[in-house]
């Protein structure tokens, strides 16, 4: 992306465990500044589950610790026990994961052999949806809260029916509300094949917007008195992201990063 886009600003705001494909926000120049306020709500994944192999990764990549035969499960029986998983529960994530620890990835860690002790973290599951009945397993849908390990939940799942299995793909389909069928791929990135979204108009979806007449007060740093607006504001001037700002204790907003 910094050859493509002939810069050294670039970052992103998730990235995908090592067997996962799918979306990714990529953040260029300026707008890499704005990664902290671009914690993305939402995120929807299609998973497919192999029954019968046990590994330690959860995936199918990882080393087979069991095998044995298992029969698929009918639609009732998946749908019924997606039902118990709906709504907020605490997940510990995979030693797989690509979750960082003290600036190194988890995965990383069990590569070397190392442990790490893993806090459990809130998350939510919004649906489940089945959506197709395999020869050896089931492919389901779902939407869950930033932060929610898929192939964590899958093995919830399988214990839960009593089976074995593993994540056999999982693709990243949505964040929020930007769908992966809008994205380029990266061979359409390199040749040119692509569309910026505009930094302002992304982050409108998650901050108020006010229009900034005065564009060196708010480039200076100075606060602002502004009424009717959430905790954290998006100052914005001709279409062009200005700067973040945040409300404090005497009513008048501060700005908490500039954006350009």
């Amino acid at each position: 992306m910094r050859r493509v886009f002939n810069t050294k600003k670039i970052g992103h705001t998730g990235t995908l465990d090592p067997n996962a494909t799918g979306l990714m926000m990529i953040l260029v120049d300026n707008a890499s500044k704005a990664n902290q306020f671009l914690v993305t709500a939402t995120k929807e994944y299609i998973a497919t589950v192999k029954l019968g192999i046990k590994t330690d990764s959860d995936d199918i990549d990882g080393k087979i610790l069991e095998e044995r035969e298992e029969t698929v499960p009918n639609k009732e029986e998946l749908v019924n026990t997606f039902k118990k998983f709906i709504g907020k529960s605490k997940q510990v994530p995979s030693m797989f994961s690509a979750i960082k620890v003290n600036g190194k990835k988890l995965y990383e860690y069990q590569r070397e052999g190392k442990t790490v002790e893993i806090e459990p973290r809130d998350i939510e599951v919004f649906y489940i949806e089945l959506l197709d009945i395999t020869d050896d397993g089931f492919i389901f849908k779902t939407k869950v809260s930033s932060g929610t390990y898929i192939r964590t939940l899958a093995q919830d799942i399988l214990n839960d029916l009593g089976l074995i299995g593993t994540l056999s793909e999982l693709r990243r389909t949505m964040i929020d509300d930007f769908s992966v069928e809008d994205a380029s791929t990266l061979e359409e990135v390199l040749e040119g094949k692509y569309t910026n979204l505009n930094e302002a108009e992304v982050l409108s979806k998650y901050y108020d917007r006010v229009e900034i007449r005065d564009r060196k007060h708010v480039t200076d740093g100075k606060s602002l008195r502004l009424e009717g607006y959430g905790d954290t504001v998006l100052c914005v001037n001709n279409d062009e992201a200005l700067a973040i700002y945040v409300r404090e204790e005497d009513g008048r907003y501060y700005c908490k990063r500039g954006l350009l």
